[in-house]
């Protein structure tokens, strides 16, 4: 089993595909997100750092999340494989990520470049809707997920909401930030032969089924 690496625009279903893998595998799915906000909870130094430079919206330091992302893949249960998320975020974060699976002795494994079109996220985004009771998730720009009440939860009847970033103004944002962070690791892993681009247009199910080829391979 190699390791792997997903890298794609927001709303391309990254999360979705992580969690198939890890389910299929059986291999630990590796958030630096869910890292940062776990040792934010602990009282000590680390953690109260963590916790106030979270909170003020800011970055924590690259160098404490190298380190706590080596800390997290010393463990046994990545022996086997892991998947990386959210991380690395722009070049430098990409070539010491290099070293430190060198330091450990692993391989970069697959890195799956979910490429989709703009036109298409802008919809997936400004569409959806999420019910407030039981979150299921919407899609009105989808005829084939929208609900069949407007506004109303198929399932339970809940309210359905519309997240504050959910907006044309702060995709467009986001996106723009990710094309140019992203750009410069695409052509990174691109040189090192190990970089797979998949259509992201495409079913949950379908795409799942390109992943596995790559990681079957």
């Amino acid at each position: 089993m190699k390791n792997i690496m997903f890298i794609a625009p927001p709303a391309a279903g990254k999360g979705t595909q992580a969690e198939l893998v890890e389910g299929k595998y059986d291999i630990p799915h590796i958030s630096t997100g869910d890292i940062l906000r776990n040792i934010s909870k602990e009282d000590s130094e680390l953690g109260n750092y963590i916790y106030e430079t979270l909170a003020s919206g800011k970055l924590v330091k690259d160098e404490i999340t190298y380190q706590l992302i080596e800390d997290r893949l010393r463990q046994k249960d990545c022996k086997k494989g892991f998947i990386i998320d959210g991380f690395p975020r722009n070049i430098e974060q990409a070539y010491e990520y290099d070293n430190i699976l060198k330091k450990l002795g692993y391989e970069i494994g697959n890195v799956i470049w979910i490429n989709i079109d703009k036109k298409i996220l802008e919809k997936r985004i400004t569409g959806r809707r999420i019910c407030e009771n039981c979150k299921t998730i919407y899609n009105i720009n989808d005829e084939n997920s929208s609900p069949k009440i407007d506004s109303i939860c198929d399932y339970c009847g809940g309210k359905l909401y519309q997240r504050s970033d959910d907006n044309l103004e702060a995709f467009q944002t986001r996106y723009a930030m990710y094309q140019e962070k992203t750009e410069p690791i695409i052509k990174h892993y691109k040189k090192k032969k190990v970089l797979f681009e998949i259509n992201g247009d495409n079913s949950i199910e379908n795409i799942f089924t390109e992943i596995e080829k790559i990681i079957n391979k």
